[in-house]
């Protein structure tokens, strides 16, 4: 067992800790242990220098990007639910460049480039998705069946110097992880797989593959996408952006980089803040965590010598098991209440608990450095019997709407335009500041320096020089 934070060790750049107990000890507190890969501890320090501003206000920086990060990186392009029969298709855009996947008649999934190859013509239009028995371009009528073979060229006559090979769809990487299609534009690419890293070790504890999408919002951000992940990488926040600089629940999290890919952080949820000068009893924080169940002002009642957490998450799983028609007594307090949140760079985010099951991708707008496009779907544990239902219309809420727009949040609606409201003044900031650059805390804001620093290595990968 680790040893409780000293908040006074500032002897070595990031060994420094929040006061009181350590994440990990207050997990092995939990009557049900949680699975092994919370347990683990992967804290790393990348330094302490400032982050400049221009990495996100730079366009040479941004085209550099489009480049060199994103032709280079594995990101998920959609759910398998998207593509369930032969011919159905799914369209995923990122910058400039375009992936056409499909499912062909032997099941098998496939990713083509989205371009014809006699004169570059788009077979699918961005974001889009359907059903196709061939891809017949709509310019000319070079046609190719699902496996990518050129079938049919009109006039062939004129065309000597085309051949079936010579002329096939080319084709890019393609794999699956966590019940969702990867693509890579990196004909080169290593494996899927090395890309995840740890995530295809955590992720046979979590299932997560067995969930189908029940929400799916798409937010146009005022910000660098780079900022945008930031705001989702770290619970430094919660006392400012959620709290109105309260002291809340916060206690300690903690956050890990597993190189080079994935970083990780675990907040806990129904314990009480060593910070508070105060300490709250159980009934408190349970009245707390059932502020949204009351009837009235009447607060539901704790029993005795129970702790709230505990006890919550008996009801948690007891809801949600009614709802989905699972058996989730099993699972650990940790994986029943608390924000887990893997991070595989370059832009994907997911939740394997129970009730904050998310995932999250952002993309870079293609024209605007300041804008930014962030996916959040909520996925749920499919259907013990029956098949589960189809992924849902994409919501699309513009900069200045609410995330309450999508019925299908719920509460978490008023958090997120909580957790986007400050972009639009971070992106003026970037601009106006005298000091040329962000400076990051050691430990809680380790991630944002790990996204930022693998961008910097694929950058550099490429020919480009960040610091020119």
């Amino acid at each position: 067992m680790t040893a409780t934070n000293d908040a006074s060790d500032t002897s070595t750049p990031g060994v420094a800790r929040a006061p009181g107990p350590t994440l990990h000890e207050q997990l092995l507190d939990d009557p049900t242990r949680p699975p092994d890969p919370l347990l683990v501890e992967s804290p790393v320090f990348l330094g302490d220098a400032d982050v400049p501003y221009r990495n996100y206000i730079s366009p040479d920086y941004a085209a550099a990007e489009f480049e060199h990060v994103w032709p280079k990186s594995w990101q998920w392009a959609c759910h398998t639910d998207h593509i369930p029969e032969a011919g159905d298709y799914y369209v995923y855009d990122i910058g400039h460049l375009s992936a056409l996947i499909l499912r062909t008649d032997d099941g098998e999934i496939k990713a083509y480039f989205n371009a014809c190859m006699h004169r570059g013509t788009q077979l699918r239009p961005p974001n889009s998705c359907g059903f196709a028995k061939q891809l017949r371009c709509p310019f000319h009528g070079w046609t190719w069946s699902l496996d990518g073979q050129l079938i049919d060229l009109p006039d062939r006559w004129d065309f000597p110097h085309v051949g079936d090979e010579s002329h096939r769809l080319a084709e890019m990487p393609v794999g699956e992880f966590a019940g969702f299609v990867w693509v890579n534009f990196d004909r080169d690419a290593e494996p899927l797989a090395e890309w995840v890293g740890v995530l295809d070790d955590h992720f046979t504890e979590f299932g997560f593959e067995d969930r189908y999408i029940e929400t799916h919002v798409r937010k146009r951000l005022p910000c660098n996408w780079k900022a945008a992940i930031e705001a989702f990488l770290e619970a430094y926040h919660v006392r400012e952006t959620h709290a109105s600089g309260k002291l809340g629940d916060e206690v300690t999290t903690q956050y890990d980089i597993f190189e080079p890919n994935v970083s990780r952080f675990i907040h806990t949820t129904g314990l009480d803040s060593p910070q508070r000068p105060s300490p709250r009893t159980e009934q408190e924080i349970f009245a707390h965590m059932t502020r949204n169940l009351r009837s009235g002002e009447e607060a539901l009642e704790l029993p005795d010598n129970v702790r709230a957490r505990d006890f919550y998450a008996r009801m948690v799983q007891e809801q949600m098991g009614e709802k989905y028609g699972h058996d989730f007594s099993e699972l650990s307090e940790s994986l029943t209440l608390d924000s887990i949140e893997y991070f595989c760079f370059p832009n994907a985010f997911f939740f394997p608990g129970l009730s904050l099951p998310m995932v999250y991708r952002f993309r870079p707008d293609p024209d605007d450095l300041d804008i930014s496009y962030f996916d959040l779907l909520i996925l749920r544990p499919r259907p013990v019997e029956g098949a589960a239902p189809m992924p849902p219309e994409v919501i699309e809420i513009d900069i200045d709407e609410s995330y309450t727009l999508a019925a299908g949040l719920g509460g978490l609606g008023r958090v997120y335009d909580q957790d986007t409201a400050n972009m639009a003044a971070q992106t003026r900031g970037f601009r106006a500041s005298h000091k040329r650059g962000q400076t990051l805390g050691n430990y809680q804001e380790s991630r944002v320096r790990h996204l930022q620093r693998r961008v910097d290595d694929l950058l550099r990968a490429g020919g480009y020089d960040p610091d020119s």
